[in-house]
């Protein structure tokens, strides 16, 4: 048994559903599900508790969303990965869970070692996206740009989105291409201008539709 386990916990509010993500998710060997929980409230109370290096949590669950629980996450600024796993692969959703601060977003109908991946991915900081997302947002994004003139971008400016599509923070990016994380916000103004985007999923997603960015550099 490998002495560095991804220690991980999940959060969904069906216990069958529960029980087979676990399963699949221990079998490998690397992967310790130290935690469950069956709402949104409880699935606070164990990050809060036990400080994972990996949260799995599914959108809708009583009393507090996974959205919710992502927010309060990144609001502590601690270290841990977040996977979404749900079967919602609405475009509103999607958007609302990557503002929220989650590494990775994927649907319950992936296979069972594409899952496991995932969590291995968010736990070493990448960023992860269900290919069945990916398009549809590219498809989405591809479209409205298509009449306004994209400007291209600095060296500079390509180095800060690709870092941004690894799903590292300002100040991980600042730390990487040593300057202030006020450099790195202004980097990223002028890249959502180019790119006519308000957000950096939207600017990633945008840029991979432009050919800018190929679809593996937004999770490896």
């Amino acid at each position: 048994m490998p002495t560095n386990l991804i220690r991980v916990i999940l959060a969904d509010d069906h216990a069958v559903v529960r029980k087979g993500i676990r399963e699949f998710l221990t079998d490998p060997g690397d992967i310790d599900v130290i935690a469950e929980a069956s709402d949104g409230e409880e699935a606070i109370a164990l990050i809060d508790q036990l400080r994972p290096d990996v949260a799995v949590v599914d959108i809708q669950m009583p009393k507090r969303s996974g959205i919710d629980v992502c927010r309060h996450v990144r609001a502590q600024h601690w270290p841990i990965g977040l996977l979404v796993l749900t079967a919602y692969d609405d475009e509103p959703y999607v958007l609302a869970v990557l503002q929220a601060g989650a590494n990775g977003y994927v649907l319950k109908t992936a296979d069972a070692d594409d899952i496991v991946q995932a969590v291995r991915d968010v736990h070493e900081g990448k960023s992860v996206l269900d290919p069945t997302i990916a398009r549809k947002l590219m498809t989405q994004l591809a479209g409205p740009a298509a009449d306004k003139p994209i400007e291209s971008l600095t060296p500079r400016e390509m180095d800060v989105l690709k870092l941004a599509a690894h799903g590292y923070t300002n100040k991980a990016i600042g730390a990487q291409l040593n300057v202030s994380d006020r450099t790195v916000q202004g980097h990223l103004a002028n890249i959502f201008g180019k790119l006519h985007v308000t957000t950096r999923t939207e600017a990633v997603m945008r840029a991979v539709a432009l050919g800018w960015l190929s679809p593996t550099e937004t999770t490896e």
